[in-house]
This record gives structure tokens, C-alpha cells and sequence, in this order.
């Protein structure tokens, strides 16, 4: 099968899912709401609310990759779909609620969302079984240069149901014969040096061969690189982040909107929450810790406290053992789960320490021990602290911080009004998958009081 009939088909499937997870709605649009507006639709007033019904769905369905049946499980396939769905039906709730002036009963929408929920669940195990039979996995290369390992991840993610890797190589062994690819159609590329990889780059283009390449600091940082002509040349201009004023001010606005909102609507849990934890034990509601914002200003951030009282009374901070650290209360344990002790950073937000999107604010004396092995761990500072970031929603409480990294100058790279709301609405999807609390899990993550010590990485070896 050719690239061009591959990408059809995989467009025809993805599109039958948007018209199953639609059917519903149209079904419960025209048995019950097409009849209750004020003005009743008529043909093309129903295709259009139904094609608009459509639209949000692939938008937001995009968003939370709802779509990639080779890649993804199953449940978290259905997650992405449940959202997406559940996101569009309320969209377009409010629009039939401005239709009929009035607020019409929700029971028949919440009916199709468990029709689209049966939808979601048939159509991800009939897609990931037509792609496995239809499609066999790829004959893949890794090459490496001192970042090895990518062939235990692509094990551990379950991705060799779609890349069969046939050969892993250190980078030198790959070009000293560029023709040992030749066999191969996806060729992954980790921690390889600019110079090489351009040459293995060049080769796998001209040849046709898909590359995944995992990119270093200068990489990201280059990815955001303004393109120009200067001296009648094509030249790429990158420098510092220098945000344009209409993005501060628009950003700001939405800081102060959302958290003003989120302190609302979430006021009665941050009261129970209160008294809970006083009731617990007697100490402190909150907990307060220094941390960095942007340009290096160091600010209070305030938690709800999730730890006993002398967590830190021999004034060493340290590593959480994970769900067995006995420094964890039991209320602790059930507000980290559910990420409530973050909620009372809003707060923060609203005065302006911190911004809703962008990189976790980290503690002064952690910066300072990522920074003797890893001097770019600064480059993060370039923008405002942030409650939720690109490093938050797309790695894991143990990623390690190199990752990090990377993650939060792919953001600094590309900043944009969209992209905030972007990873605002991915944050939705994290409080219901287990995927990014791995370490706390495995009993991996750094305490959220008391991080501590900075584990050596395997992968700081690749910077470069």
C-alpha cells in the first residue's frame, strides 16, 4: 500500500468516528431539542447546527488526540473521544439554550453522551484491530549516540505493534554504511549530534525513509527561530523570548478571568478542604515555599499542605518515597491524587506571581543543583511561572528534568494565545488518566513539600 492510500485510509476511519460520535446528537437534536426552540430550524438550520456540532468535535477530538488509534490504548483512545464529546455537547447546549431563550431539560443530552460513550468504545477496538491487521509494523532503525534505551520505550509503550525494530546502532556504526537503513522505513533518531544527524537526515529523505527525531536543547530553541532574507539569503533569526505586548496583556486578562472563575466555583471544595485538614491534625491549612518565576524573581507559592507538620523539621529537604512515604497525611493523599492541593495557586495567579499556562515554578535551591549539571535548566525563566505548562500536561511526575526542559522551551519557542488554551483544555484530559502520576505511583516523584536532592539522569550525558 502506497503513503498516499495509507494516509486515505487512516483519514476514512478517523472520519467515520467523528460521524459516529455525532449520530447521537443528531438523533437526540431532532427527538427532542429541534422542536423546543423558539423559532424551529428547517433543514439547512438543522445541517448547519449539526455540521457546526461536527466541527467541535475533530477540533477538540485534535486537542486530545483522540484520534490515534496505532498509538494510543484503548481507554485513553475513549478518554480523549468522552472529552471531546462531552466539551462539543456543551457548546452546543448553550447555543440551543440562546435558540429557546430559556434552559431546555439536559436528561436527553446527557443520554447522548452515553450513546457516544458506546460509540467511542466500538469504534476504538474495531480501529485498533482493522489498523493492526491492515497495517504491519514497520521494519524501524534506532540510532543513538550516547541517549540509548529508545528501543526498551517503544517496547514498554506497546508501539512495537507498529514499529518493528530490525536495527539499533550507535551513531558512528550507522555512518559508516548509510545503506544498513536502506531496509528500513522509520528511522529514530535519539540524542544524536547536530552534525551527524544531518547527514543520516539528508539520507533517509532522499531515500524515503520516515525520521523521528528526538530533539536536543538546540533544537527546541531553534524551532522557534523567526525565518528573514537578509544579504539576499534565506536566515533564521532566534534570540531571547520578548513577547509581544497584545500577548502579555491578552494573557494577562486571561489569568485574571480564569483564576477569579476557578476560585469561585471552586470555593466550596477549597472550604471543605480546609477544615479537613485543620480538623486532621490541628496544624496549618496552607503551605508556603519560595519559589522561581520568571527572570529569576522568587515568589511565595501557596499550597493546600498535604504532609505532617515536621516533614522537614531537620531542615533537609528530600525525595518522596511515593504512596508508602508515611510524611503524607491521609487527607494529603487523597488531594494529591485529585491535584486539590494545587487549587490555592490561583490565587497566586490572580496576583500575578504566576500565570495559569506556563513552566512549574521550581524551588531556588532545586534550580541551583539542576543547574550544576545542567546550566540551560535557566533558559525555563524566560516566561512566568505557571499552574498548568507543556512539561505538566506531556511528561510525567518522573520525567526526568533534561525532558523537562525540553518541554518548557518547546512552549517558550512558540508562544501564542492559542496554544495557552490548547494546553489549558489537554490539562482537562490529566485528571482523569493515571499516565502522568507514574511516579507517584512507583514512588518516584519528589515530595511536593520537601523535593529535594536532584537524582543523576542517564540523559543529561546528551547535552550538548
Amino acid at each position: 500500500m502506497s503513503k498516499f492510500q495509507h494516509d486515505l485510509s487512516l483519514r476514512v476511519v478517523k472520519l467515520a468516528n467523528s460521524v459516529m460520535i455525532t449520530l447521537p446528537f443528531v438523533l437526540c437534536w431532532y427527538w427532542y431539542y429541534a422542536d423546543r426552540i423558539v423559532s424551529p430550524f428547517y433543514a439547512k438550520g438543522d445541517f448547519m447546527l449539526i455540521a457546526l456540532y461536527l466541527l467541535l468535535y475533530i477540533v477538540f477530538g485534535r486537542v486530545y488526540d483522540a484520534f490515534y488509534m496505532s498509538i494510543h490504548e484503548v481507554s485513553e483512545i475513549i478518554c480523549g473521544q468522552l472529552l471531546a464529546a462531552g466539551i462539543s455537547d456543551g457548546f452546543i447546549y448553550i447555543v440551543i439554550c440562546l435558540l429557546s431563550k430559556g434552559f431546555p431539560n439536559v436528561l436527553p443530552g446527557l443520554a447522548a453522551l452515553m450513546g457516544q460513550a458506546v460509540m467511542s468504545a466500538l469504534w476504538a477496538v474495531l480501529a485498533r484491530k482493522w489498523y493492526f491487521r491492515t497495517f504491519p509494523p514497520k521494519p524501524t532503525a534506532v540510532i543513538y549516540d550516547e541517549r540509548s534505551g529508545l528501543d526498551n520505550l517503544i517496547a514498554e509503550y506497546g508501539l512495537d505493534k507498529k514499529y518493528d525494530i530490525q536495527i539499533t546502532a550507535q551513531v558512528e556504526e550507522c555512518l559508516a554504511d548509510l545503506s544498513c537503513l536502506d531496509k528500513s522505513s522509520v528511522v529514530f533518531l535519539s540524542g544524536v549530534h547536530s552534525h551527524d544527524r544531518n547527514i543520516i537526515l539528508k539520507y533517509c529523505v532522499a531515500n524515503g525513509i520516515d525520521i523521528f527525531v528526538i530533539p536536543r536543547i538546540g533544537d527546541v530553541i531553534m524551532s522557534g527561530a523567526r525565518s528573514m532574507h537578509m544579504f539576499h539569503l534565506p536566515i533564521l533569526r532566534v534570540g531571547r523570548c520578548m513577547a509581544q505586548p497584545e500577548y502579555l496583556l491578552l494573557k494577562r486578562m486571561m489569568d485574571i478571568v480564569i483564576s477569579l472563575l476557578g476560585l469561585v466555583i471552586t470555593s466550596p471544595i477549597l472550604l471543605i478542604t480546609a477544615i479537613v485538614i485543620k480538623a486532621t491534625d490541628g496544624g496549618p491549612v496552607f503551605y508556603r515555599q519560595t519559589r522561581l518565576t520568571r527572570n529569576g524573581a522568587t515568589f511565595s507559592i501557596l499550597k493546600f499542605r498535604s504532609m505532617r507538620i515536621d516533614a522537614e523539621k531537620d531542615g533537609v529537604a528530600r525525595l518522596s518515597t511515593g504512596v508508602n512515604d508515611d510524611r503524607v497525611t491521609p487527607v494529603g493523599r487523597i488531594i494529591r491524587r485529585f491535584r486539590i492541593d494545587e487549587l490555592p495557586q490561583l490565587w497566586c495567579v490572580l496576583r500575578g506571581q504566576m500565570s495559569i499556562v506556563g513552566p512549574r515554578p521550581e524551588r531556588p535551591e532545586i534550580a541551583a543543583q539542576y543547574e550544576q549539571t545542567l546550566p540551560e535548566f535557566g533558559l525555563r525563566l524566560q516566561v512566568k511561572a505557571g499552574l498548568t505548562g507543556y512539561a505538566q500536561v506531556y511528561g510525567k511526575y518522573n520525567t526526568p528534568p533534561y525532558d523537562k526542559l525540553q518541554m518548557d522551551l518547546m512552549y517558550i519557542s512558540h508562544l501564542s494565545i492559542v496554544e495557552d488554551v490548547r494546553i489549558l483544555l489537554a490539562t482537562v484530559k490529566i485528571l482523569f488518566t493515571l499516565v502522568s502520576t507514574e511516579g507517584v505511583e512507583k514512588g518516584k516523584v519528589t515530595a511536593e513539600e520537601e523535593t529535594a536532592s536532584v537524582p543523576e539522569s542517564p540523559v543529561r550525558k546528551v547535552v550538548g
